[in-house]
């Protein structure tokens, strides 16, 4: 992908998890804002990172309420409207292992899912983001390739990457 971004994952838990850039600034955190009575996330951009970037828009946070036993809840981006999860990782056809999303500037994404690797398309069938897990001798966990396209909606990429990975250690089918 050319004019690229590269964010490092570290952790291996969806809901327990730092990205940082090249230069190890701290660029998102995911972490377990609550759990009494239900597990609620948060996905958090880090300021430090932003700085960088200023085609970065649209809200710094959002969080991932969960139901029941870890069952599909709804979803807040800043201090937006509640969305229901599944609204986010919907799929149009049983046994696909696509999920789409419609992003607050209206249009829609793909997340073609793999075990080891997930990409994030456009309209354009142009992959803006990829997800991949590194190799073993890597001392981070997976390695994010974002296109400079991908920075406006950089939240509602890491939202939806970890919601997609949630619903899958929780078996949503």
């Amino acid at each position: 992908m050319a004019n690229t971004y590269v964010l490092l994952q570290f952790g291996s838990d969806p809901a327990d998890t730092n990205l940082e850039d090249l230069e190890a600034r701290a660029a998102f955190s995911i972490s377990e804002a609550d759990r009494h009575p239900n597990l609620v996330c948060r996905v958090a951009r880090e300021a430090e990172w932003c700085q960088q970037h200023p085609d970065i828009m649209g809200p710094n946070n959002s969080f991932l309420y969960f139901g029941p036993a870890n069952t599909p809840g709804y979803l807040v981006y800043g201090n937006g409207p509640e969305q229901p999860m599944l609204n986010s990782i919907r799929q149009r056809r049983d046994g696909s292992a696509s999920r789409y999303f419609v992003a607050q500037n209206g249009r829609e994404y793909k997340w073609k899912l793999g075990v080891e690797r997930m990409e994030l398309v456009d309209s354009s069938r142009t992959a803006i983001a990829v997800w991949e897990v590194a190799r073993p001798e890597d001392e981070f966990f997976a390695r994010l390739t974002l296109r400079h396209s991908a920075l406006p909606i950089i939240t509602e990429i890491m939202t939806t990457l970890t919601l997609n990975r949630m619903a899958r250690d929780f078996n949503w089918g």
